[in-house]
């Protein structure tokens, strides 16, 4: 192996020996064989539906007050006639509204089979959107649907990266149903700092509807039993991009198929997808040095704004002294105009951070 090659392979490397390090062996596991996800799907939605229709949450509460908290959001079961069939008007209708007749359906298409879920969206949130590789800060609660019990919660605010490591069963990252809900909210427009506690102004409220698909499926979790529906109330209140490479381009922007799956991206098919590879074209030119730096100067104490970044630009990084930001940036170019940018181009080996001789 070159010494280029084992730079390049050392994030993965280093993650493969970190598993083999602490797996054990476990003569008691015994792996759950997968159904078809397909019918899988029809059963969870069969049973998903029936509990939006035999729910109802305090609905007024939200049109009148703002900056609740999963707390707030209480969800009870509707009650039932002499035949034993859930009423489809809660009781206190003017205070309260029946799950189905306030979420939204969504589909998505995930390992080949056709999903919905659902989302009631109880504060959408003043800031910005994550993207569905990014780091999150959230306060979550999760329980099943079957039985409501309770198998994950935080209490206070916890940093989340919504797309794993690849490797050896992978790390980090949150389950499908996630990463395409929370991105689908924004977080906090602001927030202040009062005695130490951070407080945060207009931030995504929601709840989520997840069939077993875009959860755990088969996958064994400890108090989540295979082919689980899950539901989860949740606060997003921040997000920072993720570059997991670290070679100046966001890990969304290297789903280059755009399929909100950065795991099938490999530009050179050498076994690493380009959001953890540093040489996307394998051109022994760093991907980092493939883009184009720029730097910006902004003094805030002459009212100066900040630069609007160009098309394909993206901030690397930046530092503040007495009032004055430096704002370095990258640009993905395409030198020789074929319509791929070069730092996945292998014919093209420029390194834009190379001093002239």
């Amino acid at each position: 192996m070159t010494l280029k090659t084992f730079r390049k392979y050392l994030p993965l490397l280093l993650f493969i020996s970190i598993l083999i390090a602490c797996s054990g062996d476990d003569d008691n596991f015994s792996p759950v064989p997968d159904r078809d996800r397909t019918e899988q799907q029809l059963a969870d939605k069969d049973s998903l539906e029936n509990y939006l229709r035999g729910h109802y949450y305090n609905s007024s509460l939200f049109e009148t007050q703002t900056n609740l908290t999963i707390d707030d959001i209480i969800i009870t079961e509707m009650p039932v006639d002499e035949n034993g069939d859930y009423l489809t008007i809660p009781p206190d209708p003017a205070n309260n509204t029946r799950l189905w007749d306030a979420v939204e359906v969504k589909t998505t298409t995930y390992e080949d089979a056709e999903y919905e879920y659902y989302i009631l969206r109880l504060n959408q949130g003043g800031g910005e959107s994550p993207e569905f590789t990014d780091q999150v800060r959230v306060v979550y609660e999760g329980f099943l649907e079957t039985t409501s019990d309770v198998f994950d919660e935080v209490a206070t605010p916890v940093e989340l990266s919504m797309q794993g490591i690849p490797g050896i069963g992978g790390t980090g990252g949150v389950i499908r149903g996630w990463q395409l809900i929370l991105s689908d909210f924004n977080t906090a427009s602001s927030f202040n700092i009062n005695n130490g506690i951070v407080e945060y102004d207009d931030y995504g409220l929601g709840v989520m509807f997840i069939p077993s698909g875009l959860g755990y499926f088969s996958t064994p979790v400890p108090n989540v039993p295979s082919y689980s529906n899950l539901i989860f109330k949740f606060e997003l209140l921040q997000f920072e991009v993720n570059d997991h490479d670290l070679d100046g381009i966001p890990s969304y922007i290297e789903d280059v198929n755009e399929n909100l799956n950065v795991l099938d991206d490999n530009s050179d098919e050498d076994g690493l997808p380009d959001y953890f590879d540093t040489d996307d074209d394998d051109d022994d030119v760093p991907t980092l040095d493939e883009l184009v730096p720029a730097t910006y100067t902004v003094d805030t104490n002459m009212g100066e704004p900040e630069p609007v970044l160009g098309e394909n630009e993206f901030e690397l990084n930046r530092s503040e002294s007495n009032g004055v930001i430096t704002i370095n940036t990258v640009t993905m170019v395409d030198a020789n105009s074929n319509g791929v940018f070069d730092h996945l181009d292998s014919e093209v080996t420029t390194n834009y951070n190379e001093e002239d001789e």
